[in-house]
């Protein structure tokens, strides 16, 4: 009988620095789900100027993980926007959400970077900052596509899944026959993409990958992960709550 394939899951979060010196938690969140050669996976940045950004985060992570996990993925862009209004309802009758109307769930404002890959095919979907990778060769920086963050007119501008116009910052990546995903909110992607956010930083997501690959201990990997993202030199550069989800296919 032939073996399917086990696809495999790395990803931490860790608080920036910006938070820390606050005394405040980590306003990121992650969810993902793999059900035999299929995957979904999410990531999520809370905004920091959001009372509940970090309740947001999570809510629409685990809204999308649950009912996209077995959804057909055929139908993944229709099931996608369908997952996001749910979460948005979800928001709408929280028990935080004191005057259960629609303005109130900006409360709850966060960012979407996920993907669904199944049977040598997927599809990023993404709603602001952030980022998502697929790696068509693990030995080849030349050969991948990227899910680019999009903001606003400023650079600390970015667009939320509770925004009333939120279908429209709603974007859709093909993914083909990949080797290895990528996930990461913006305190990541400095470090992962050039200064226009179209290609790969030396240094970065190919010796990680190349070292996930090869290291078998979950903990090890988690841990050799956590060290990378939370250097002095990393916090120096990007205070920001840092999130990175890693697959092999």
């Amino acid at each position: 009988m032939k073996r399917t394939p086990k696809i495999r899951v790395i990803a931490t979060k860790v608080t920036g620095g910006l938070h820390r010196s606050k005394l405040t938690p980590c306003q990121d969140f992650y969810h993902y789900a793999c059900s035999g050669n299929k995957l979904v996976a999410v990531v999520s940045d809370g905004a920091g100027s959001a009372k509940y950004g970090k309740i947001g985060a999570k809510i629409v992570c685990e809204t999308l993980v649950d009912l996209l996990i077995n959804a057909p993925i055929k139908d993944a862009k229709k099931n996608v926007q369908s997952a996001i209004e749910i979460a948005r309802e979800k928001l709408m009758f929280h028990r935080l959400n004191k005057s259960k109307t629609e303005e109130e769930i900006l409360n709850f404002s966060a960012t979407i970077v996920g993907v669904v890959y199944h049977r040598d095919k997927g599809v990023f979907f993404h709603i602001g900052d952030g980022a998502g990778i697929a790696l068509y060769d693990n030995s080849n920086r030349e050969q991948y596509v990227v899910s680019m963050p999009a903001n606003g007119c400023f650079d600390c501008e970015t667009y939320f899944y509770t925004m009333n116009n939120w279908k429209e910052c709603l974007r859709f990546t093909e993914i083909g026959k990949a080797k290895s995903l990528f996930l990461m909110t913006d305190g990541v992607t400095q470090f992962a993409l050039s200064h226009d956010d179209r290609t790969l930083k030396n240094g970065f997501i190919l010796p990680i990958n190349q070292y996930l690959l090869s290291e078998s201990n979950k903990l090890k990997a988690m841990q050799a992960l956590n060290n990378t993202l939370d250097t002095k030199q990393a916090r120096k550069l990007n205070s920001d709550d840092k999130t990175f989800l890693w697959a092999a296919l």
